[in-house]
């Protein structure tokens, strides 16, 4: 496992912290690339499970997103305080998620490659975070997600899983307001 971690952890690196790719929908797979660089599974019947995602908080708290927010929309944001676009969209991401708090959805922010808690826990205080946020500087949630799904391959990423705990959308970029609530809305209608 601990060379397939680098080299997820090598890919990561090759584009942290770029302004987003496009993600192609070939193969099998049943997700198309929308506008912006968001990829979303329409059809609920072809989203794939999202993984077991739990471990320690920045503040050292155990967090299982599964058992501790099932039945809510998870917005999961792959983030690096280093990083200047998880920067850029961190004000988006903390409107939204105090918008969207009261329509069953849940932000939980997913940090890499920060070598220790203490900078990542000084981004959260400058951007006043409302949601937990795990602490993954190896990789090893990150490599949990499902070959040829919608996985995180970038730093920022945002992965969107919906109520039924399954994979519904990804963006490989920082997102704005308007890009988050148009990928919301639909989920958080969803019954």
């Amino acid at each position: 496992m601990p060379a397939a971690a680098g080299v997820v952890l090598a890919a990561l690196a090759l584009s942290a912290c770029g302004s987003g790719s496009k993600s192609s929908s070939g193969g099998q797979t049943q997700f198309v690339q929308g506008t912006g660089g968001v990829s979303v599974v329409k059809d609920r019947s072809g989203r794939q499970d999202a993984p077991d995602l739990s471990g320690k908080t920045l503040d050292g708290k155990e967090l299982d997103v599964a058992k501790d927010f099932k039945g809510k929309v998870v917005v999961l944001n792959v983030w690096g305080s280093w990083c200047s676009p998880c920067r850029a969209e961190a004000s988006n991401l903390v409107k939204v998620a105090n918008d969207f708090k009261d329509k069953g959805v849940q932000f939980v922010g997913l940090n890499t490659r920060d070598a220790d808690t203490a900078p990542a826990k000084a981004f959260e205080k400058e951007f006043q975070v409302p949601y937990p946020s795990l602490f993954d500087s190896s990789g090893k949630l990150l490599l949990r997600f499902p070959k040829g799904s919608l996985n995180p391959q970038a730093i920022p990423s945002t992965i969107f899983i919906d109520r039924d705990g399954k994979i519904a959308a990804r963006a490989l970029k920082a997102l704005t307001e308007d890009e988050l609530r148009k990928t919301l809305d639909p989920l958080a209608a969803e019954k």
